[in-house]
C-alpha cells in the first residue's frame, strides 16, 4: 500500500485517539462485559449486547488507526524551504474572482479534513488545482458548486 500523506498534528490526533482507545475505552468496556455477564443469561441481556457491540466498534476503531498510521507519510510543512509554492500542508488564501470573497485553507490528509474549520483535503478538487501553483497565479476548478476561478493570494508554510 502506497503511503498515506499527513501532517503532524494529524498523527498526533490519531495517536491520542488510539491511547484513549486502548487505555480508557478497552478496560471500561471489559469491566461493562464482565459486569453484564454477572447478570447471568446473555441471551436476553441487553447490556452484555451493548457492550459487546461497542467492544466490536472499539476495536475496530484501533485497528482503522493502526493501519492509518502504518501507511502515513507524516509531513512537516515548517521544515520544507519556505517559498511561495502551494504543497500539502501549506495554508493558502484564496479570492474567489466572482464573489470577491477570501477563503483560508489549509491542505491537509483526507482523514484531517474538516472544511468548517478550513481544512481542506489534499484529494478535493480545490486542492487539486492549486498544488503546485504560486501566489497570484488564478485557477479555474470545477467544484460540486459548478466552475469556479480563484487567485491565489498568499501561501504560508505554519
Amino acid at each position: 500500500m502506497s503511503k498515506v500523506p499527513i501532517t503532524i498534528e494529524g498523527a498526533d490526533a490519531l495517536r491520542d485517539e488510539l491511547k484513549h482507545l486502548k487505555n480508557v475505552a478497552r478496560p471500561r468496556i471489559t469491566k461493562a462485559i464482565a459486569e453484564a455477564r454477572a447478570h447471568g443469561d446473555l441471551k436476553e441481556n441487553a447490556e452484555y449486547h451493548a457492550a459487546k457491540e461497542e467492544q466490536g466498534l472499539s476495536e475496530a476503531r484501533v485497528r482503522d488507526i493502526e493501519a492509518k498510521l502504518s501507511n502515513a507519510q507524516i509531513i512537516d510543512v515548517t521544515a520544507l524551504p519556505k517559498s511561495d509554492k502551494v504543497i500539502f500542508g501549506a495554508t493558502v488564501v484564496l479570492l474567489d474572482i466572482e464573489s470577491e470573497e477570501e477563503t483560508r485553507y489549509r491542505i491537509v490528509g483526507e482523514d484531517e479534513a474538516d472544511i468548517t474549520q478550513g481544512m481542506l483535503s489534499v484529494a478535493s478538487p480545490i486542492a487539486r488545482a492549486i498544488i503546485g501553483k504560486r501566489e497570484s497565479d488564478e485557477v479555474e476548478v470545477q467544484t460540486p458548486g459548478g466552475r469556479k476561478e480563484f487567485e491565489i493570494l498568499e501561501v504560508h508554510y505554519i
